[in-house]
């Protein structure tokens, strides 16, 4: 039995290319996930604008490949500025840009409740495995050292706990038995990088729910691309 329409929160709205939804993309290292959202969202593929990229220091290599991308790119030094300076102006700086929804790509700060509550179910992240298993740092390495066979990534909902917020999508990626660490990042970043923009569509599309902890369509859930 399908979802009814008024049932659970609404999450995104049905956006198109010619009124996409508008995103604020925070960075902390390589950028690799914001360039593969940027990049699509730039060659028309996808219903979403990157309206701005933030990094959370001077020396995040996403930076450069924001600015090379032509997006509005802003740093935020976090030690420079402190815990409570930081996250105010980037309240801010996100409000004023217009974004609808937050994209953390690679970004390795704990948002704090406030900030979290302040943009409730407006935040959204990638975390490189199948959640709830193996949150936190160094979950290719978990994966491994407890044996399983599939690993992945899991795009999901900001909460107030870390990688404990409702799923939205995930994409399984199989273990070999040879993989290190580094190998099986390297494949489920690949895997990654078509997840998330899948997911940023999903929110386009104006059909999902967010029904307890739980993230369900109502019929197609398809975005306008027209």
């Amino acid at each position: 039995m399908g979802v009814s329409v008024d049932q659970g929160l609404s999450l995104g709205r049905p956006a198109s290319l010619e009124d996409p939804l508008k995103i604020a993309i925070l960075v902390s290292g390589r950028g690799s996930n914001m360039q593969a959202i940027a990049e699509r969202s730039l060659r028309g593929e996808l219903p979403v604008r990157v309206v701005r990229v933030i990094a959370d220091r001077f020396t995040a290599q996403a930076v450069a490949r924001a600015e090379a991308l032509g997006i509005d790119t802003r740093v935020l030094d976090y030690r420079a500025l402190g815990p409570s300076e930081y996250h105010n102006l980037l309240a801010e700086e996100i409000e004023r840009s217009g974004a609808e929804w937050i994209v953390l790509a690679g970004y390795m700060r704990i948002l704090p409740e406030p900030f979290v509550r302040r943009f409730e179910w407006r935040i959204v992240n990638i975390h490189p495995s199948l959640l709830p298993a193996f949150p936190g740092l160094h979950p290719h390495r978990q994966a491994i050292e407890h044996g399983v066979k599939l690993s992945g990534c899991t795009v999901h909902l900001v909460d107030t706990g870390v990688d404990t917020g409702p799923i939205i999508l995930q994409r399984a990626v199989p273990v070999l038995d040879d993989d290190t660490p580094e190998s099986l990042a390297e494949r489920i970043l690949a895997v990654e990088h078509q997840a998330y923009p899948e997911a940023l569509t999903l929110l386009a599309s104006g059909r999902l729910r967010l029904v307890g902890r739980r993230v369900v369509s109502v019929g197609d859930t398809s975005a306008r691309l027209s």
